[in-house]
């Protein structure tokens, strides 16, 4: 019979908290190059039905890869320089727009001054000065802050090998990991890559799939409203929904600004409110739920805590690699005995007595006719 080493409270969580500052070091120090291996990993994942598709016809392997890479990368760098060239309008146009957005609020200020009644100017004198330090700042430069940088370039270039050796070793890493694994515990494993596999190529195809469905709205709205920059914006707002929860409401504040700063009247700034609302309804309760589906199963306190995480590590490639990978981990948690609390701090299981279901506002609208009659 074997005997467990029970280890005191207090070195269970030292070892805890080293583990902790260790993987945050770890995460933090090569950032550069853990980031885009993950995001590579992730796109492996949505290229890898059409490789799949491609290999299942005839192809061989190597081929398949790099068809479904040079497709793949081609609609992905294609919408890039599309998004660059717009960018490169939006640059042309700044001058203008800023000397606008000094108009506009120099006319609100003159609006609340006279509301409560600053006869002295100390209002507009102040608010302009805070103002002109904001958009005239020195080291405030358009251009250099959305250009491309060396780790931008670094990801762009190297993509394509990573995305490439993932998918034409992907036997290799399988057979890698059931070595790691004992024998008595090969079918356990099977089970954890066959769900994670899973998972990741219908949350990749889905989320690109909702994203392409929000860039026609979006952009199709904005032209209604007749907002400037409408194509720009509506892309830029639609690719921020890879960022669950978070992604609508950070992809509408750029439009947001611009019905503020830069539009003629308020009314601008309705219209985009309106089109958020109908947006974020349609995301979260039509497409979503359709397309992506439950596959990740994570409740959204983690989801949310996930994001922040991962944006707080890795900025912008954080939040979006986020959900997906702590969704691998809820899946490890659920079928390895000893991870069985994070699989269940992760998973919706246990929260669902609480949880308002569709089923739940239907047994309530049926009792309070009941309850009438």
């Amino acid at each position: 019979m074997k005997r467990t080493i029970q280890f005191p409270l207090i070195l269970r969580i030292t070892f805890m908290m080293l583990f902790v500052w260790l993987s945050y070091f770890i995460l933090t120090e090569f950032r550069n190059y853990l980031a885009p291996l993950s995001l590579g990993i992730l796109f492996a994942y949505l290229l890898f039905p059409l490789a799949n598709f491609f290999e299942k016809h005839g192809l061989a392997r190597i081929l398949a890869n790099l068809l479904a890479i040079i497709i793949g990368l081609s609609v992905i760098y294609g919408i890039g320089f599309f998004i660059y060239k717009q960018f490169g309008l939006f640059i042309e146009d700044w001058p203008g727009l800023k000397e606008r957005a000094a108009e506009n609020v120099n006319n609100m200020i003159a609006s609340a001054a006279n509301y409560i009644g600053d006869d002295s100017g100390n209002l507009k004198r102040e608010a302009n000065k805070i103002f002109d330090s904001i958009i005239n700042h020195p080291d405030w430069d358009i251009q250099s802050a959305f250009g491309p940088t060396v780790f931008t370039l670094f990801t762009v270039l190297i993509m394509p090998v990573y995305i490439f050796f993932l998918l034409f070793y992907r036997n290799k890493f399988k057979n890698f990991i059931l070595m790691l694994v004992p024998e008595g515990k090969h079918a356990v494993a099977y089970r954890i890559i066959d769900e994670i596999n899973t998972l990741t190529v219908r949350y990749m195809t889905g989320m690109f799939i909702v994203v392409s469905i929000l860039v026609v709205l979006n952009v199709t709205g904005f032209y209604i409203i007749g907002l400037k920059h409408a194509l720009l914006l509506g892309i830029l707002a639609a690719i921020m929904n890879f960022i669950p929860y978070y992604g609508t409401i950070i992809g509408y504040l750029f439009p947001l600004f611009m019905a503020i700063f830069v539009m003629d009247s308020p009314i601008f700034v309705f219209l985009v409110v309106i089109q958020f609302i109908i947006v974020q309804f349609t995301e979260n309760n039509i497409l979503t739920p359709n397309i992506v589906g439950s596959h990740v199963n994570l409740n959204p306190f983690m989801i949310i805590l996930s994001i922040t995480l991962g944006g707080f590590l890795w900025g912008l490639p954080g939040m979006i690699i986020a959900v997906p990978f702590a969704a691998m981990v809820r899946v490890l948690g659920e079928n390895i005995d000893q991870l069985k609390p994070i699989g269940f701090l992760l998973g919706q299981t246990g929260v669902d007595e609480h949880s308002i279901t569709k089923e739940k506002i239907r047994h309530f609208f049926d009792f309070s006719k009941k309850k009438k009659k």
